[in-house]
């Protein structure tokens, strides 16, 4: 029996909270919200770390970056020099770069490619052994996005990480070059997802679609979006999120309430017009699927890499929006939705604990596939009789780990702590009495006893998944970027970004 069609469409920096099936009234996502309505979405769904290169190696490996060892976003290692068209070395190595090309030329002049995951197997690699046609448009960030990798025969990616919505840098006939004038990234992305799922009519094999919208990352201007999606937004009281005083280990630090306020409405109105026009491109796929009759057979799949603040706790940014690196819910927590009319109900909503890193074994686990990955040397477990049971599923000891760097936490539906290698500061937070996370109750007498215990059992499954080539509790990550392979990797070079 043939198998499933899949589509993964994963955000960037997409807060769990900003969306409307979620709860926000202010933002308008009606697909995504229709990928909602007509599957699951999950409220607690989470990043392996919160910031995009580890955590979107981590939903591909099912590792966790202490296993990948991808600790940090991506520097340098984008692409080979040579990668770049004629046209896009020429605004390169002008004597006066157009500022449009600035953080192009910062990240690709003299640049290498470097395979960030060479060694590890992406679950995409499995499906093409599989039979599958996999095919990817839009963003890769682990390294050398000039080649064609992970099993993917479709290749549309961009340079970096993160560009200019306009004016950006995307590959084109094997050489990145840049859009041309007027082409919104968004768009580009859900054009070049629409002429690989065109190129699989008429074939019998199932297809995997991964599409990687930059957006909502910043820049958050105005001119940066379309003005049909900025304009829905530009009397927006942003009340969405609560005005809260500049975060003491951010760069707002010191800026009062009402400063804060106007820095949350500009970041808002671009985030939210990002997230909107990305939306529209969402409703094309599934009207795609629809027009072809594919939506019964494809499941669809859509989340963020990483979470982020846009002004909860004074912070706009997510795991590196402060320093030392945080791991707030805003920043840990993503969207969570996936669709499939044949084999899942529709309408639920699922308040179990999931992460990122149990993605490859329920994926694995559903499509009982041959492949030769050690599922028990990964953390995450299948949350298939999750979406198999229209009840609350009983998950056992179930937590919630994430790390950035030397920075860890272990989360359970009632507590939070956070732990940072060496020498701290260390957080405890009681998520029942204190959702929002204001209280830090870490050196409070009373609860040394479940700091004790949360610490040990966060040190406990470390130890247990750990490579210790590539620990990240020995890494110097300040969230300022990768630029090589970590661990016994580096060959003595410095690999994280210090200032």
């Amino acid at each position: 029996m043939k198998k499933p069609n899949i589509v993964v469409i994963i955000s960037d920096d997409h807060g769990h909270w900003s969306l409307g099936c979620a709860g926000n009234k202010e933002l308008k996502t009606p697909n995504l919200d229709r990928i909602a309505y007509e599957g699951v979405r999950f409220e607690n769904f989470f990043c392996a770390s919160p910031v995009c290169s580890p955590a979107r190696a981590s939903f591909f490996t099912g590792k966790i970056p202490s296993q990948h060892g991808v600790h940090d976003w991506i520097s340098k290692g984008h692409a080979n020099e040579s990668d770049a068209s004629e046209g896009l070395l020429k605004e390169m190595y002008k004597e006066q770069v157009e500022p449009k090309f600035g953080w192009i030329t910062q990240q690709l002049k003299g640049d290498r490619g470097v395979n960030y995951l060479e060694g590890h197997t992406c679950f995409t690699e499995v499906l093409a052994k599989e039979g599958y046609t996999c095919g990817l448009s839009g963003k890769w960030h682990l390294g050398d996005s000039g080649h064609a990798q992970a099993g993917f025969s479709y290749w549309q990616t961009i340079a970096l990480g993160g560009d200019h919505y306009y004016n950006s840098a995307v590959l084109v006939d094997g050489k990145f070059d840049i859009l041309p004038e007027g082409k919104y990234l968004t768009d580009h992305i859900t054009d070049k997802a629409l002429d690989f799922l065109h190129m699989q009519e008429g074939k019998d094999e199932p297809f995997y679609l991964s599409v990687h919208y930059t957006a909502p990352h910043a820049p958050f201007d105005r001119h940066e979006h379309p003005e049909e999606f900025y304009s829905m937004y530009e009397n927006c009281p942003c009340e969405s999120v609560e005005d809260e005083e500049g975060h003491p280990w951010s760069g707002y630090k010191g800026h009062t309430k009402e400063q804060m306020k106007k820095v949350k409405e500009f970041c808002l109105k671009g985030y939210y017009a990002a997230i909107s026009a990305m939306d529209k491109g969402i409703g094309d796929i599934l009207d795609y699927l629809d027009a072809q009759g594919l939506a019964d057979d494809t499941i669809v799949f859509f989340t963020g890499d990483n979470g982020m603040s846009v002004g909860q706790h004074g912070i706009i940014g997510k795991g590196n929006g402060t320093y030392p690196l945080n791991m707030y819910d805003s920043a840990v927590k993503v969207p969570g939705l996936i669709r499939y009319p044949k084999g899942i109900k529709a309408g639920q909503v699922k308040k179990e604990l999931v992460s990122h890193y149990d993605v490859v074994p329920t994926l694995l686990d559903y499509l009982q596939v041959d492949h030769n990955i050690d599922i028990s040397a990964l953390p995450g477990k299948s949350f298939l009789p999750i979406l198999k049971s229209e009840e609350p599923v009983d998950q056992g000891e179930i937590v919630i780990m994430d790390e950035y760097g030397p920075t860890r936490m272990i989360r359970t539906e009632e507590w939070k702590y956070i732990h940072r290698y060496p020498y701290g500061e260390h957080e405890l937070y009681d998520l029942v009495n204190d959702p929002g996370e204001k209280v830090n109750l870490v050196d409070h007498p009373d609860y040394q006893d479940k700091k004790e215990e949360l610490f040990a059992r966060l040190e406990g499954w470390y130890y247990k998944y750990v490579d210790p080539r590539v620990d990240g509790k020995a890494e110097p990550v300040k969230g300022l970027g990768q630029i090589g392979r970590c661990g016994i990797y580096k060959e003595g070079k410095t690999v994280f970004i210090q200032q």
